[in-house]
């Protein structure tokens, strides 16, 4: 009877073994095959210079820099357009300017006092811009069918609340922060969006543009007190990203963090400020115009939104790290177009678009390489080699078809992009694009193309100039030296590549006449 019963115990001992040992190789085969985790951070308006990684002399930027040694860094990354909301339609389709639904800036004025800030934030019928069709999926429909949970933090810009273009509507799981960009020009609101809920915040409503009160002294910091609110919307949104991805361990998850920062108003709490007070010293206050609010201290404000903005990216890679989920997080941080002009911010005081023009007229809102050219990192422990740098020419429509491939799923076919997998992992011959395009259809109408070392832009378009300007990157990367009447067999190619990749845009606010676009009134104000 002994006998039998140490027999028993043993046999009881060995099946448990057994059945811990095929529960832990069923966990590690779940391991083994969990689809990498993606993040991908969009800066607004970050200069392609604002990083101390790209040359950024005066703004500190420590966990960007670390980001960038312990992966790949772009120099030749291009935006989807020169300003927000096609930047970013090109960037979730995989469609360039030429063939995407949204190709500029569209806040849906026929809906009524859409401007009218204080009204839009009672009434969401006004808040919001035109919503993308869902015939077109974005980058969060392809890895939401992927087994991907998704989330949007940050600013939506592509679908107005009640209508079925918000982000829960176009592949997003998760949404927290501004449906409209226009909500956006401040950084203390009244409401953010979470999913198709209105959050009332603990904030004032002061309207963009209000100026200082008339008895206000310009130079004493307590005149600016209205400003600054309880309720710091990157903070908010921080929170948020943090909790997504605590509360997606252990599933394959794929965060867009949109962030507002750094897109005037010169807004952020004051500690963060005062070292670049103390490192720039004093300066002339900013009194506010263009619909953007007063500052003391404009050049130390955007530093400092900048340097924020940087440990925010820091406090994701250390959760990361944290819950075990770094090595298997692809990590990519880039900017939606160049550095701004307005708002009091002061690009060429901080060289932000270097060694590129980072002017009025040649960065946002134009297609010169100030205006398009954005910093992009990679990080990926294990996969990504530390401290590589890609000159790969590469654009925004590019990222859906490389995401597709990190998820193993194939992308849409009417797609402009490539992937830039191999590039990143260098496993795999790269393909690569004969030519970049855009089209702008505002600030005066643009069209641009990138081939080669060969930059082109058609300017001035809704003036009736059809002229095409060339330049050599290689020798003229500032673009000041037009080489066209020395090229006629590249004026004449790129000519083509103009006509071939543009498309009559479907809303009629998009479509560029002189191009032979016709206008349909009446299917406009639908």
């Amino acid at each position: 009877m002994k006998n039998d019963s140490l027999y028993l115990k043993s046999k009881r001992v060995f099946l448990s073994s057994c059945a811990a040992l095929i529960m832990l190789a069923g966990c590690m085969s779940q391991q083994e095959e969990k689809k990498p985790n993606i993040i991908y951070i969009l800066a607004d308006d970050l200069g392609y210079a604002e990083l101390g990684s790209y040359g950024q002399e005066l703004i500190e930027t420590p966990q960007l820099d670390k980001l960038a040694a312990n992966g790949m860094r772009f120099t030749q990354h291009y935006a989807g357009a020169p300003v927000c909301a096609p930047s970013r339609c090109v960037l979730l389709t995989g469609q360039h300017a030429g063939h995407a639904y949204i190709r500029g800036n569209d806040e849906w004025a026929v809906r009524g006092e859409v401007w009218n800030y204080a009204k839009a934030v009672d009434d969401p019928n006004l808040e919001g811009q035109r919503p993308m069709p869902d015939s077109i999926p974005t980058i969060g429909n392809i890895l939401q069918q992927a087994g991907y949970k998704t989330a949007i933090v940050g600013k939506w810009g592509l679908g107005a609340p009640l209508t079925d273009g918000i982000p829960n509507n176009r592949g997003f799981d998760f949404f927290y922060g501004y449906n409209c960009q226009r909500q956006a020009h401040t950084l203390t609101p009244k409401h953010l969006w979470k999913n198709k809920e209105k959050v009332w915040l603990d904030n004032d409503l002061v309207v963009p543009g209000t100026k200082l009160d008339s008895a206000a002294d310009p130079y004493d910091l307590a005149s600016y007190s209205k400003y600054f609110q309880k309720d710091y919307a990157p903070k908010l949104m921080q929170d948020e990203v943090l909790g997504f991805i605590e509360r997606n361990k252990d599933n394959s998850f794929f965060l867009y963090y949109a962030t507002p920062l750094t897109h005037a108003p010169l807004q952020i709490p004051q500690e963060f400020v005062d070292k670049y007070v103390k490192k720039f010293g004093d300066e002339e206050p900013y009194i506010g115009n263009r619909g953007y609010f007063p500052n003391r201290y404009p050049r130390a404000t955007y530093a400092a939104m900048v340097s924020y903005l940087d440990s925010q990216v820091g406090e994701i890679v250390q959760k990361l790290k944290d819950l075990g989920l770094y090595e298997n997080t692809l990590i990519i941080f880039s900017s939606d177009n160049g550095p701004t002009y307005n708002g009091g911010t002061d690009s060429p005081f901080f060289d932000s678009a270097k060694p590129f023009k980072s002017e009025y007229g040649w960065g946002k809102g134009f297609t010169h390489e100030g205006g398009i050219r954005v910093p992009m990192i990679a990080s990926w422990k294990g996969k990504i080699a530390p401290g590589s740098t890609s000159e790969l020419i590469s654009a925004f429509w590019d990222v859906l078809p490389t995401l597709a491939d990190v998820a193993g799923v194939n992308a849409p076919e009417n797609i402009d992009g490539i992937s830039f997998l191999p590039e990143l992992l260098d496993n795999g011959e790269q393909k690569q694009h004969e030519f970049l395009y855009w089209e702008f259809p505002s600030y005066t109408g643009q069209q641009a193309v990138r081939m080669g070392d060969w930059k082109a832009i058609r300017r001035k378009i809704f003036k009736g100039s059809m002229e095409i300007e060339l330049y050599n990157l290689q020798n003229d990367p500032t673009e000041q030296h037009n080489v066209a009447s020395e090229n006629p067999e590249i004026i004449k190619r790129i000519a083509e590549l103009m006509k071939q990749e543009h498309t009559s845009a479907l809303l009629d606010r998009f479509k560029i006449e002189q191009l032979g676009d016709v206008k349909d009134e009446k299917k406009e104000s639908e």
